[in-house]
């Protein structure tokens, strides 16, 4: 298990204001955005002991983005109550999307934010709880602990770009430097390779 701090989810989490709420909602109630990204997932631990390392189709679906005012009070709770407190929040949230492989059906994503870069291109990040196997719900094994998926993309401006996804992370607030620590499960996270719009 490693533990990193990821600037820009830091960034992105803690700072109010940033991002896409201007246009919030797509105007005949489509994805404003779809994307799809070649995952490759180097393998890792899990809770039965293996994750297997592989190539995978990845689309990532945002129907809305998350709002500054979602956005200042999510990172208001983990600030004052602690991770658990943000999952049970972020659950309530209405769904600003979709993740999903193929064969398999959507995961709903409640959180997503873009951020314009200086060339012109863009940087997105969501986060949600993850989908846990029977085995970790049963029998709540440390994997458990390791709640959320949290993804961070750069599109360039020609709608191509990359990233990463951490399937399984832990959350935490700390104070001292009023960052947000992020821990990965696995060794190191998915890369999101040949990622394009679709739209």
């Amino acid at each position: 298990m490693t533990r990193a701090r990821m600037l820009s989810v830091v960034m992105t989490l803690v700072v109010a204001g940033a991002g896409g709420a201007a246009s919030a909602w797509s105007a005949d109630g489509k994805a404003v955005l779809r994307l799809r990204a070649t995952a490759v997932d180097l393998g890792g631990v899990t809770a039965d002991g293996s994750r297997p390392s592989g190539t995978t189709v990845l689309e990532i679906g945002i129907e809305r983005w998350t709002t500054d005012e979602e956005h200042a009070r999510l990172a208001a709770v983990l600030a004052e109550k602690g991770p658990e407190a943000l999952m049970s929040d972020l659950q309530k949230v209405r769904p600003a999307g979709y993740i999903r492989t193929p064969g398999s059906l959507r995961w709903n994503v409640h959180y997503a934010r873009q951020i314009p870069l200086s060339d012109g291109g863009r940087r997105i990040v969501i986060a949600t709880d993850r989908p846990m196997n029977f085995y970790e719900l049963w029998h709540r094994p440390r994997s458990a602990d390791y709640q959320y998926l949290l993804a961070e993309i750069r599109l360039g401006s020609d709608g191509k770009g990359r990233g990463t996804l951490v399937p399984a992370a832990r959350i935490d607030y700390h104070e001292p430097t009023k960052t947000i620590e992020v821990e990965n499960y696995a060794a190191q996270p998915v890369r999101l390779t040949d990622v394009r719009v679709e739209n």
